[in-house]
């Protein structure tokens, strides 16, 4: 999965879950957790709905990985 394809399913990852917010705000290194105001259920839904519309089996221990956008895209291109 290529930059553009993994910023796109995070960000229709995120409408589903936030669809208040604004994706476009928020730089590549912030916590998404605090940027997007995502509490811990949002974000296990976050790495939930990246695993089930990527078809990529996420460890939970891999999940810290994710809380940035630059985190996002560098554990899809792998």
């Amino acid at each position: 999965m290529n930059e553009t394809q993994t910023r796109a399913l995070a960000a229709q990852v995120l409408a589903a879950i936030a669809p208040e917010m604004d994706l476009g705000t928020v730089g590549d290194d912030e916590d998404l957790r605090q940027a997007l105001d995502l509490d811990s259920m949002d974000f296990m839904n976050f790495v939930i709905g990246l695993s089930e519309r990527s078809g990529v089996n996420i460890a939970d221990a891999d999940a810290p990985r994710l809380r940035t956008m630059r985190g996002v895209v560098n554990y899809f291109g792998r």
